[in-house]
Order: C-alpha cells, then sequence, then structure tokens
C-alpha cells in the first residue's frame, strides 16, 4: 500500500552533518526492514550518506560503491543489508534477469540508488530520499514515506532528530 505522508526536509550544512544524520536513521528499528531509495544527480552525496550510514549500522572494512557490481551485499549478526546502484542500468528488465527479485523478498535493509534506472520492476521504496548540492555545496534532503513502514520510520526519525523536526542533522 502507497502511503503519503508530509516530506521531511533537511538540510546538511557539511559532510559531519550527513553523517549525524545517518547516525540517527540507523537507530530506528523499523530501518532493519526497509527499502529506501536514492535519488539526486551524480555528486548529490547518495553513496557518502549509505557509507555513513552503513558503518552506523556497523559495517567494518571498505564500504565500496556498487556501480559496477550493481549490488554490495553486506551481513551483520540480525542484519543482511545489500546497497544497489542501478546507474548503469540500459532497461529495467535486467533487474529481473540478475535475480534480485529474491533479495528484495528476503528481509532486510536494501539501499537503492539510481531507482529510476529499473523502474517499473522495482518495489515501492518505504522511504526515498531526495537530495541535491546547493550552491554553496551544502545538501538539501527531502525524505517521504510511500508505505506504512516509511511512516512509521519517518515518524520515529523525526522524533529522534535535534529540535524533534529537521534542520540541520
Amino acid at each position: 500500500m502507497i502511503v503519503k505522508t508530509p516530506p521531511l526536509l533537511l538540510h546538511w550544512p557539511d559532510e559531519s552533518a550527513t553523517q549525524a544524520f545517518a547516525q540517527h536513521l540507523a537507530a530506528q528499528a523499523g530501518l532493519r526492514q526497509a527499502f529506501v531509495s536514492l535519488h539526486g544527480h551524480l555528486g548529490a552525496g547518495k553513496t557518502t550518506l549509505v557509507r555513513h550510514l552503513l558503518r552506523a549500522l556497523g559495517v567494518q572494512g571498505r564500504v565500496k560503491s556498487p556501480t559496477y557490481a550493481v549490488v554490495e551485499p553486506y551481513s551483520l549478526p540480525g542484519l543482511d543489508i545489500w546497497h544497489f546502484d542501478f546507474y548503469r542500468f540500459n532497461d529495467p528488465r535486467e533487474w529481473e534477469d540478475a535475480g534480485f527479485r529474491d533479495i528484495f523478498a528476503s528481509p532486510g535493509l536494501k539501499l537503492a540508488e539510481w531507482p529510476d534506472k529499473a523502474a517499473g520492476v522495482l518495489p515501492t521504496p518505504d522511504l526515498e530520499i531526495r537530495m541535491e548540492v546547493n550552491p554553496d555545496q551544502s545538501r538539501s534532503a527531502t525524505l517521504q514515506a510511500q508505505s506504512t513502514v516509511g511512516m512509521v520510520l519517518l515518524q520515529t526519525l523525526q522524533a529522534a532528530l535535534p529540535g524533534g523536526e529537521g534542520g540541520a542533522v
């Protein structure tokens, strides 16, 4: 079921603010079974956000961008994570051919950059994060819940952020 809620607007003046947000997001229990789509132009900070999020969840070692491999899996005690990057997809059917339907049907956290490249085959994300680079090189992010899981995640995240709202986290 698609759920539309008011978006949460955030401003990250620097990378440390992005990291702080990732730590707040990682602390949300609902994230462990969520599908999060990440949107934004090249250089918007999608992979940087994912790296900080994976670190906050406890991933050790190198965190690679899945641009060429399409997916990088991570396994933590009690949590499987898949980081997708569909940038190089030419046809959404590549998603099906790669067997990703089984991954999305399994428990765990799924993070997808460039989900529009797999439009029509990806399930509806629980949470959409749209990132933009501002003229001063800070980042703006818009978070939008797309499911009940996403709505709970967004509400608990918003309550956990400094001031109980978005802003510069």
